[in-house]
């Protein structure tokens, strides 16, 4: 019976430190700006690779833990910023938004596994959301708080300056994450 509970209690331990060093993992990538004509993080490679390696359930909660300490004040945000403020702004919906990613990829894992087809579709969808709520969550605090913007005017702003190196981040994550579990499996 000891042997049993020690066993849980290990199990949960390793949960933790992995969702801790997951969540520090997606701040690191915030920080990463990437200086081209439109300067991105890699903080949605960082939300990919935690749902990838960690799973679903665990990788959501890396992902809501993430959040929870950028929404504290700790400066985990793109810029080192972080503060209720920033979850207010403008462009908090795309940080919500990764929340949103995770729990539809982890639904994806949970309906249809967790092989590699499944993993990429589910990037791609996650990403989805993720512009989906970030750019409504966008239009409305910006017309709230400075004037009416348009659907099109936003997705100029926020969505196609970013398309591509989306696309890339996610291919990156797609061969980090299969390593990644090779190495585990491996060891």
């Amino acid at each position: 019976m000891k042997d049993q509970f020690q066993s849980m209690n290990s199990g949960k331990t390793t949960d933790i430190v992995y969702i801790a060093f997951f969540a520090a993992l997606i701040a690191v990538c915030s920080w990463i700006s990437i200086p081209l004509v439109v300067p991105f993080t890699l903080q949605t490679m960082g939300v990919f690779i935690s749902i990838g390696f960690l799973g679903g359930k665990r990788g959501t909660l890396a992902v809501l833990v993430y959040i929870l300490l950028g929404t504290m004040g700790i400066p985990v945000f793109s810029g080192f910023s972080g503060g209720i403020g920033v979850i207010f702004g403008a462009t908090g919906g795309y940080i919500l938004g990764f929340l949103f990613s995770a729990i539809i990829m982890w639904l994806i894992e949970r309906m249809f596994g967790k092989g590699n087809k499944v993993f990429l579709i589910s990037m791609f969808l996650g990403l989805l959301v993720c512009y989906i709520f970030g750019t409504i969550f966008f239009m409305i605090v910006y017309t709230h708080n400075v004037e009416s913007i348009g659907l099109l005017s936003v997705l100029s702003m926020c969505v196609f300056p970013f398309l591509i190196p989306d696309l890339i981040k996610i291919m990156i994550s797609f061969i980090l994450v299969k390593k990644l579990r090779n190495i585990a499996k491996n060891n």
